[in-house]
């Protein structure tokens, strides 16, 4: 989205560090620019740069739909129930949201990767606009030649350009992903209008909850998440421990007139419990005997009935032990 870009509080304001993954963004206006990429760089070099801006403040954006960043926290984000447990900022303003979905998943293999089934966070769309999301999305975005509008088609039966403005004369394909880029998960509905009626001024309206730059950064709880949102591949609620990834993509296929696509960013993260989260980590493995289990878990966040074979995580009164049966 055109316009000025707001710079707030990064991780390292918080005393925590945001690791980015995975950056892999699709075409958009900021594209190659938030953060800067030219023809050298790699998908290790970008996760870097992001790494750094996210850490120092600073923005980046995650283009069109479906274009996403993974990343981590210095620590497992453990879920305690009821309370928010992680915040992401953005950019938005009042009329200027460009809502991005999130997803948070467990390192139920030990190997460090994302690489692990996902979950979505359930945002208040699912709700309020019950019939208008269109889950199992898909959408294919291809290079046809540069600095030129790029061709996307999806899965419903629909296409058409991503158009350049007057604004950024950047190339907005993202310069270290090839010539074609697909994406899928969930189409939020679009949420922009134009209030003037000849194209002169755009207000994008916000979602109630469970989005990243969907609100401003001022009100932290709408810039706020629970792992409690988490929903399976059939939107069915599941109860995780923990989120060891978290991973944000640009909910909406949209172009707004003057002002371009709609593109999530990103501008911060922060553990809402850090405390608890170091607790959870280190296992705490000193365990009375007598102590009994309040809830186990499978290594992947699945709420267990009893203890399985393999890795469980046993929640207990006041501390959490891992434990693996053979």
């Amino acid at each position: 989205m055109a316009g000025a870009l707001v710079l707030c509080l990064g991780a390292r304001g918080q005393e925590q560090n945001v690791t980015v993954l995975e950056y892999r963004p699709a075409p958009g206006q900021f594209v190659n620019e938030l953060p800067y990429a030219d023809v050298s760089d790699t998908p290790e070099t970008m996760a870097a740069k992001c790494t750094q801006s996210i850490n120092d403040g600073e923005t980046i954006s995650l283009g069109a739909y479906g274009g996403y960043v993974i990343f981590r926290l210095d620590y497992p984000v453990v879920n305690i129930a009821g309370e928010y447990d992680f915040r992401i900022n953005g950019n938005a303003n009042q009329g200027g949201a460009e809502p991005g979905i999130v997803m948070v998943s467990i390192d139920a293999n030990g190997n460090g990767i994302p690489d692990d089934r996902w979950y979505e966070l359930s945002g208040s769309a699912d709700i309020d606009s019950a019939g208008s999301v269109t889950y199992g999305y898909s959408i294919t975005y291809t290079l046809e030649n540069a600095l030129a509008d790029i061709p996307w088609s999806d899965n419903q039966g629909n296409s058409g350009l991503l158009k350049r403005n007057s604004f950024h004369a950047n190339e907005y394909f993202p310069l270290w992903l090839g010539t074609e880029l697909q994406f899928e998960g969930t189409c939020l509905p679009q949420n922009g209008h134009d209030t003037s009626g000849n194209g002169t001024y755009w207000v994008l309206d916000s979602f109630d909850y469970g989005y990243v730059d969907n609100k401003p950064n001022s009100d932290a709880e709408a810039n706020s998440f629970k792992i409690d949102w988490a929903v399976d591949a059939d939107r069915t609620p599941v109860s995780l421990t923990h989120a060891d990834f978290i991973k944000v993509y640009t909910g909406m296929n949209q172009q707004c007139g003057w002002i371009g696509e709609t593109s999530t960013e990103l501008t911060g993260a922060e553990d809402l419990h850090l405390q608890a989260s170091k607790d959870f980590a280190a296992g705490l493995a000193d365990v009375e005997s007598d102590d009994e289990p309040v809830a186990i878990y499978s290594a992947d966040g699945i709420q267990l009935q009893r203890p399985q074979r393999g890795l469980n995580i046993i929640i207990y009164r006041n501390t959490v032990k891992k434990q693996f049966i053979h």
